[in-house]
């Protein structure tokens, strides 16, 4: 029983919180435990997980839905997407913030990329918000709240990521999100519309207007805003699910349709192709230069007999299957505090998934657990980069102290969601088992 590659993790985080990045703390720990444990050989290694990298196609499809992403801030969807919910909302208790939400479901449901999504439905959101005195904490909690939907609302980048590492496929992990994610978005919903009703300073009724569109211009204005960006959700998701083309064929069409969609609401230019261009360069980079370190971390852990040793601890714990479920979840939830998403995923999914998988759990099951509680960590603080991103877009006003607010109900929320999906797993493996029969 060899404990050496457990003291990679203590060195990684010291060298994270001493400020060097994610990828370089990963990769220098791999470099330095490599040698420790395997010498001159784990050069053989390195060039194999890199090889495994760099050939697998799946990882294709992270390019093209971070273009998606780029290119939904340039094509103006938002504001007409806006127009078509609020119209419906604005008479609701909490409209202005339900509809925030809805616009979060269908960018989640367009490109998957938090970032943008948040960035966008946030410049557009807040100035409305904050002009029929919404309560600030709301504004925070919704937008932080909804942007992060990408995480568990198909096609979801993390997935994209995650699949390969955890040797599942994305197809079933895109299946299976769906349902929580529904679910997960229809608990928002639930509870602004019942604090406004209970508390209408929150989150008070808009007024009728002069010239408020009747009933049939209302149904034009919805149907001409909501059909394109629907059909694009339909290229994407659509023919995921529907088995028509693979995750990254299906991110190929929506990068194709996303472009399709700035000519359509004739916000095409050529400098805007340039700058989303290289925003999906720079993310792209990042998010490969990381996954390579933690294929290399995980690598040396790993062969080191890391996950052999865990096995051994774990059996010798007397750890029952549901307290080792319940302890993952726990750690991931605390990882959350300090690390970014793909790190978390990068060090935990080739670390548990053999352990559950070995106490009998479905592995798409556990990893749509997994992702739930990766949308924590978008909210709770002192990472947070939900808040980082409503931060960069939010004027003065709204504080930090709104923000974090805003978010702990939402983050109570997420957590009930993890309950229900725990109690009923069919909500994940019905819809794979379905589709794999035809």
């Amino acid at each position: 029983m060899s404990l050496l590659p457990f003291l990679m993790l203590p060195l990684a985080f010291t060298l994270m919180f001493l400020g060097i990045q994610v990828a370089f703390s990963m990769m220098i720990t791999a470099v330095l435990f490599g040698l420790m444990i395997f010498g001159d050989n784990v050069i053989y290694q390195f060039i194999d997980k890199i090889e495994d990298i760099s050939s697998n196609f799946v990882f294709a499809a992270v390019p093209l839905f971070v273009f998606m992403g780029a290119m939904l801030e340039k094509s103006g969807i938002a504001d007409k997407l806006f127009e078509a919910i609020h119209i419906w909302t604005r008479r609701l208790p909490g409209g202005l913030a339900l509809a925030t939400i809805c616009m979060c479901i269908i960018f989640a449901a367009s490109s998957g990329v938090i970032g943008a999504t948040e960035s966008v439905v946030g410049m557009l959101t807040i100035p409305i918000m904050l002009r029929y005195k919404y309560d600030k904490a709301l504004i925070s909690g919704s937008i932080c709240a909804g942007g992060s939907l990408g995480t568990i609302i198909p096609p979801s980048v993390v997935a994209v990521v995650m699949g390969p590492l955890a040797n599942v496929s994305v197809g079933d992990l895109l299946y299976g999100m769906v349902f929580p994610g529904l679910i997960m978005a229809s608990l928002y919903l639930i509870y602004i519309f019942t604090l406004c009703v209970i508390d209408p300073s929150k989150g008070a009724r808009i007024p009728p207007e002069p010239g408020e569109p009747a009933f049939t211009e209302k149904l034009w204005i919805s149907t001409r805003n909501l059909l394109p960006p629907l059909f694009m959700i339909f290229a994407v998701l659509g023919s995921i699910l529907l088995g028509w083309a693979s995750p990254t064929e299906a991110a190929a069409i929506g990068a194709l349709a996303s472009v399709f969609l700035t000519l359509l609401y004739r916000r095409f230019s050529w400098s805007g192709l340039y700058e989303a261009l290289i925003k999906t360069l720079k993310i792209t980079s990042m998010i490969m230069t990381v996954l390579l370190a933690g294929t290399l971390f995980t690598g040396v852990f790993i062969g080191g007999g890391g996950i052999a040793t865990a096995n051994i601890l774990i059996s010798k714990a007397h750890l029952s299957p549901w307290m080792l479920l319940s302890l993952m979840m726990f750690i991931i939830f605390i990882a959350g505090f300090f690390l970014d998403w793909i790190s978390i995923v990068l060090i935990f999914v080739p670390l548990f998934t053999p352990l559950v998988i070995a106490a009998g759990f479905d592995p798409v099951w556990f990893l749509i657990l997994f992702l739930i509680m990766i949308q924590t960590s978008y909210l709770t603080p002192p990472m947070a980069p939900a808040i980082f991103y409503l931060r960069a877009v939010a004027p003065d006003e709204i504080t930090i102290r709104d923000m974090y607010r805003g978010v702990t109900p939402f983050i109570v929320l997420q957590c009930l969601t993890l309950v229900i999906v725990m109690i009923f797993p069919v909500l994940v493996t019905y819809l794979p088992s379905i589709m794999l029969r035809f």
